[in-house]
């Protein structure tokens, strides 16, 4: 019996110039999946090799829509008023049966496909890019697959993706993936490349981990408009030199720090908590962000350190943005 092969994996590169010879396509976000359909049987398996089927009926009961025999690498996503929202997909995979339906009627997913794993029983993995690609735009064209199925956008066109890359980000793009047109799919090999967006952003510091002498993460922040220090996320490790540099302009907070009482998750979707110290909130830094947010307007991946800003007050940094779902 034929059984989905192990993903083909990218490598993170910072040039967003799209290479001769080679396509790109959106990179979005969500979760990486791969799915086969045969003889009735849908089986939706993660990157990491979880059973996702049960947990997204909406996906199974659109499956009638594929020919026998398939088998598609892909993303799963759920919109919201017009964007990408990661955090529809959290808690999916605790839900089953009535669960399950009830969060598919709420917030459907869709399984927006970017290459062709297997076809009417044959094995394309060993098929070129650019055969895969065109036989998939034929799948959807021929069998005129609607949602749950999408087709993730491609091109070669070096415009195109400047383009994806200058405009699309508002609705939660997070990069473009880079495929060599004459290149074979390859399981677990990093043969494919990615580049994320990033900016710079300004936030305060209201809190931070680690000793006192040198931090090792900065807990970020940023006023809204009626004047509240919202939680904005959370920076990578600070290198050791940064780190006593900052330590400097951080003064300990007593009870009255607004983010008293709070606890603080050691990482997306972790159930443990960090040990931090309160500061009060007056130090500006310049971090590196992507363009990923959960539905409260936080960063979901960690912030990339740059520098401080002691020249800049809490009143010099951008109000707090809140996300889609309030």
């Amino acid at each position: 019996m034929w059984t989905l092969p192990e993903p083909m994996l990218a490598a993170p590169v910072s040039d967003p110039a799209l290479p001769a010879g080679w396509a790109a396509e959106v990179k979005w976000d969500g979760w990486r999946a791969l799915l086969s359909w045969d003889a009735g049987d849908l089986v939706l398996r993660s990157r990491q090799g979880t059973a996702l089927a049960d947990s997204f009926p909406e996906l199974r009961a659109g499956a009638s829509q594929l020919p026998d025999a398939i088998a598609l690498d892909g993303e799963v996503v759920v919109w919201e008023d017009d964007r990408l929202a990661f955090e529809r997909l959290q808690g999916r995979l605790q839900r089953r049966g009535a669960g399950a339906a009830r969060l598919a009627a709420e917030y459907p997913a869709h399984f927006v496909a970017f290459d062709l794993l297997r076809l009417a029983g044959t094995d394309t993995t060993g098929w070129t890019y650019r055969r895969r690609r065109a036989a998939l735009e034929a799948l959807f064209a021929e069998h005129r697959l609607t949602a749950p199925w999408a087709l993730c956008p491609s091109t070669t066109d070096p415009d195109t993706v400047r383009e994806w890359l200058d405009s699309w980000t508002a609705v939660g793009l997070e990069g473009v993936v880079f495929k060599r047109l004459e290149s074979v799919y390859e399981p677990s090999v990093r043969g494919w490349r990615k580049h994320k967006v990033r900016v710079t952003e300004d936030a305060v510091v209201g809190a931070y981990t680690g000793p006192a002498a040198a931090p090792r993460t900065l807990l970020l922040g940023r006023y809204d408009t009626v004047g509240h220090l919202r939680y904005v996320g959370r920076s990578t490790t600070l290198p050791q030199v940064s780190g006593r540099s900052v330590a400097g302009f951080l003064t300990p907070a007593g009870d009255r720090h607004p983010w008293a009482g709070w606890s603080f998750s050691a990482g997306w979707g972790s159930r443990e908590s960090l040990h931090v110290t309160l500061v009060v909130p007056e130090l500006v830094v310049e971090v590196g962000v992507d363009v990923a947010r959960d539905g409260a307007g936080r960063w979901r991946h960690p912030a990339r350190w740059h520098r401080s800003r002691p020249d800049l007050s809490a009143a010099d940094v951008p109000d707090f943005e809140s996300g889609t779902s309030g």
